[in-house]
């Protein structure tokens, strides 16, 4: 199922692009408690919650936050983290979830699939989705080999990082970034395919995740990490010795999340999903450093402005792409991924 959130979360996309700072601005504000939710009242629950690596650290702390209004009171929670191709495949086979946040949408399809999460997860305020973002580079402290633009990545002697596609979420939107930005730029869908090959033959590394990914590159590795931004301002606001570049042509990550079916708290659940999509939960993540679904709140913040933005849908929808680029036997990445030996199993 492919969807592009239309009218009502134009605003938000707008309001988050809007602003021309430095894109460590986001993780400036205090990490306060917000005192007030939009989640109704609770009497506790036990949630276990599922998600894509990138966000832990996040959730350390929207939990905490969520756990101090009434809604969250005496809420306990257990969290799995892993990549996000992975842990959906776990839900699907028996892995307790009672929350599940992905960096793809269709890997909340496999739950859908699987009757684990209901087909209208989507129709609430925001669509389903609960947090934005944008590709980033992560590059060493100072920019050494002067990487500005997806062209610069691909040059001689730069080694890149990046994801396996066929276990990570973050690895998919990035592919599929340096693919759109070659349309972007005016080349034709075979120059675009030639750019997908160079990009991977430059690849020293592929970890099954974001989060294993930015370990690789901090441990020494690589001369480029293709990220998250969030993950990137994540890295940023703890010192580490790293320049984060956004670049020109980039893709709108949207990053779903869902109450299951096997909910056995739903009321809890709920609660907490809808602190997550409240105004005081998306300050939250705007101050994290992810980029608000929610267009009153998202105007607070000052991330940077892809000249080029584009979406999944523009590229064709999830279907189409899935299917063209990511089927293990014939999709295009697929296809260059076994010519150097990678592994396309699916996660």
């Amino acid at each position: 199922m492919t969807r592009y959130r239309h009218a009502r979360r134009a605003g938000a996309i707008a309001i988050a692009l809007g602003a021309l700072t430095a894109s460590t601005a986001t993780l400036a504000v205090g990490l306060g408690t917000p005192s007030a939710t939009a989640s109704p009242k609770s009497a506790g629950g036990s949630l276990s919650l599922v998600a894509y690596s990138t966000p832990k650290p996040a959730y350390t702390v929207l939990i905490k936050a969520f756990q101090a209004t009434p809604a969250g009171k005496h809420v306990t929670f257990t969290q799995t983290y892993g990549p996000s191709g992975t842990e959906a495949t776990a839900v699907v086979e028996g892995l307790p979830a009672t929350v599940v946040n992905f960096s793809l949408e269709p890997d909340m399809e496999k739950l859908v699939k699987a009757g684990l999460v209901s087909s209208s997860w989507d129709k609430g305020p925001t669509d389903g989705i609960v947090t934005d973002s944008v590709v980033a580079f992560i590059v060493r402290k100072g920019n050494p080999k002067h990487i500005k633009t997806w062209a610069s990545i691909v040059k001689k002697g730069i080694g890149i990082i990046t994801p396996n596609p066929f276990s990570s979420g973050s690895a998919r939107w990035n592919l599929l970034a340096a693919y759109g930005a070659e349309l972007a730029l005016g080349k034709s869908k075979t120059e675009a395919d030639d750019f997908l090959a160079s990009l991977l033959k430059n690849t020293v590394a592929q970890p099954t995740s974001a989060s294993n990914a930015l370990e690789t590159f901090l441990a020494g590795e690589g001369t480029v990490l293709i990220d998250y931004e969030d993950d990137a301002l994540y890295a940023k606001s703890k010192d580490e010795p790293i320049t984060v570049i956004v670049p020109t042509q980039n893709i709108l990550i949207q990053n779903p999340i869902a109450v299951t079916t096997k909910a056995s708290d739903p009321t809890a659940a709920k609660a907490f999903v809808s602190y997550l999509e409240s105004t005081a939960g998306q300050t939250l993540w705007g101050k994290l450093g992810y980029r608000p679904v929610v267009a009153s709140v998202a105007k607070k913040f000052h991330f940077p402005q892809p000249k080029s933005l584009f979406t999944i849908t523009t590229l064709g929808g999830w279907t189409k792409v899935t299917k063209a680029f990511f089927t293990p036997t014939s999709g295009i990445v697929a296809k260059i991924e076994e010519g150097l030996g990678v592994s396309t199993a699916k996660g």
